[in-house]
């Protein structure tokens, strides 16, 4: 990407360029509104956003974060089953050494029997994941993380 340059006064101001965010499901789940939703919020806080849509094979999930190098990857699920399609996708992304270091989340409805327990969000931040966020959460602690990723944001409203 060229960074954009403007006028400003006498001078030239140069903006960074905005980095990339990719927002996702995973392959067994086909809800689209929570990557619609994600895509908004991730862009409003900055980004440039790649949404890759719903029922995303693993393969294709590698492949866009090797070609893109996003500042993060963001993973949704609706169908409840994050948690477990969340623990194979990680393991994936971690195995490829130009991705160790990709801030990966996870979040949305990850059981079929509710909320995580504590022992199976500790599974997921285990094998790799940044954060998890439990669809009971709400959005703040999502955009506190998104945040901390420099990203040319100066203000983030929790």
């Amino acid at each position: 990407m060229t960074e954009e340059l403007r006028a400003y006064g006498t001078g030239i101001v140069t903006e960074p360029p905005r980095r990339t965010v990719i927002v996702s499901s995973m392959a067994s789940d086909s809800h689209t509104w929570n990557l619609v939703y994600l895509q908004l919020l991730v862009g409003e806080l900055g980004f440039d956003v790649v949404n890759l849509g719903a029922c995303v094979p693993d393969e294709l999930l590698e492949s866009e974060c090797l070609s893109r190098r996003p500042a993060m990857l963001v993973l949704s699920s609706v169908n409840g089953h994050g948690h477990q399609d969340g623990l194979r996708v990680i393991q994936r992304i971690r195995a490829l050494p130009e991705l160790r270091a990709l801030p990966v989340v996870i979040g949305g409805k990850l059981g079929v029997g509710g909320a995580l327990t504590a022992e199976e969000t500790a599974q997921l931040l285990l094998a790799g994941f940044d954060a998890v966020f439990d669809d009971q959460q709400g959005a703040g602690s999502f955009r506190r993380f998104a945040a901390t990723l420099s990203a040319g944001v100066t203000q983030v409203e929790a």
